[in-house]
């Protein structure tokens, strides 16, 4: 059962609410922008997800059926609990050591760039955590905690921590003690100095306290929230591959073979003397600190939550036919979902090119279409042909409109 599935409403509707609360109290904790590529970042993880989950659940698969110690009864309340506090301890060092290394930062980067912090920050999610975090939870499987469990478990703790990323929320007094809370959450996407590399917990605070890892969030302090190396873009192809791009040029420079090697396992932020030297890296003043912004029009507002729109349609389509359909089909979705989110981002940028590009991509749904066809993907449902096809043809209709009324405001 894919739980993201039917949770989806349900995010979409607090998510909803939260933007009545700040009608209602007069504040902006939302971007435009920064509110659709946090979306889009969540609907490239889901969709790729649908492909790359196999590798996490194989190897936990195989690790519980050859190497598990105990067999466990799904059946008994305790293993569940067992499981997920089991399961929370091993996510605290999945986090924290995603926060300590360079190349899991790279990773789990993606989820801290909003420099807004809202409900929309929760959907914003890695596509290449699958490629280390499946370690994590091994010992897991060897303990004997059954694939149904951990699956179910791993669920509850994600989607616990959705509520948690609000700013509508204060201290919950002594909930804040055990539980991971909209406050002690907020200081762990900060990038105050303070609060940098603390509160790791998914639904338990209980590990950082032990673990000495726990910050408080200071009425004197207010959180600043965002990454410190910038990601100045809505591109959520980009934001999954800036750090990776970063690491990488920095071992291509080094004149050390040790240092392009090591780079990737040194703790976040660490380069190569002589690199840093030819590529110094600024920090932003948080005194000073502006938000990325690219000014839009109203129209192409609406033409961005339409791309958005179509994309979140066809990420929950293939979440609900995924067991139906071959690895060649969902491959196919998976690629015109992630091209028509590379477009999305190009237009919240105001790329050079971005027309022609988009163009192009209107093109390709027609072969995209027969391909489809031939795959199996649309089999299960026929009307989807008709509905991509009026897609594309409205859409077209809207590219050109824009193009005849220059719909961007000037940059």
């Amino acid at each position: 059962m894919n739980y993201i599935l039917f949770a989806v409403p349900v995010f979409f509707a607090l998510i909803a609410l939260e933007l009545l609360a700040d009608r209602w109290r007069g504040v902006r904790t939302y971007g435009f922008s920064d509110a659709l590529n946090s979306l889009s970042a969540g609907v490239l993880s889901t969709s790729l997800g649908l492909v790359t989950g196999v590798v996490g659940l194989l190897t936990y698969s195989l690790a519980w059926e050859h190497l598990g110690l105990f067999e466990f009864d799904p059946e008994q309340f305790w293993v569940w609990l067992f499981a997920l506090v089991f399961y929370d301890f091993c996510y605290y060092w999945h986090h924290r050591l995603g926060h300590e290394r360079n190349v899991l930062w790279a990773a789990h980067s993606v989820h801290h760039q909003s420099e807004e912090y809202n409900l929309t920050t929760a959907l914003r999610q890695t596509s290449s955590g699958f490629l280390c975090g499946w370690v994590f939870y091994l010992p897991m499987a060897i303990v004997g905690v059954p694939p149904l469990v951990f699956l179910t478990v791993a669920a509850i703790d994600l989607l616990y921590q959705f509520w948690v990323h609000t700013r509508h929320i204060a201290k919950l007094g002594w909930f804040e003690w055990v539980f991971v809370s909209p406050s002690n959450h907020r200081v762990h996407h900060a990038q105050n100095r303070v609060y940098m590399d603390r509160n790791y917990g998914g639904v338990l605070i209980i590990w950082d306290r032990l673990f000495g890892t726990f910050q408080e969030e200071l009425d004197d302090e207010p959180v600043v929230f965002g990454v410190t190396v910038p990601l100045a873009s809505w591109n959520p192809l980009w934001a999954n591959l800036q750090v990776y791009a970063s690491l990488w040029h920095d071992a291509r420079h080094t004149a050390s073979l040790k240092d392009k090697l090591r780079i990737w396992f040194m703790r976040t932020g660490w380069r190569p003397a002589d690199v840093a030297a030819r590529f110094p890296q600024s920090k932003p003043d948080l005194a000073n600190f502006v938000k990325f912004d690219v000014p839009l029009t109203t129209a192409s507002k609406a033409y961005a939550v339409l791309q958005l729109g179509v994309a979140l349609a066809a990420g929950s389509y293939l979440m609900a036919v995924s067991t139906s359909v071959s690895l060649q089909a969902l491959l196919l979705g998976c690629m015109w979902i992630a091209l028509s989110l590379f477009c999305l981002g190009m237009w919240l940028e105001n790329r050079a090119g971005f027309r022609r590009l988009e163009w192009l991509r209107l093109a390709s749904n027609w072969p995209l279409l027969w391909l489809a066809g031939l795959s199996g993907l649309l089999a299960l449902s026929p009307s989807a042909w008709l509905v991509l096809g009026v897609y594309t043809l409205i859409n077209a209709a809207l590219l050109w409109g824009f193009q005849r009324r220059s719909a961007y405001a000037p940059v």
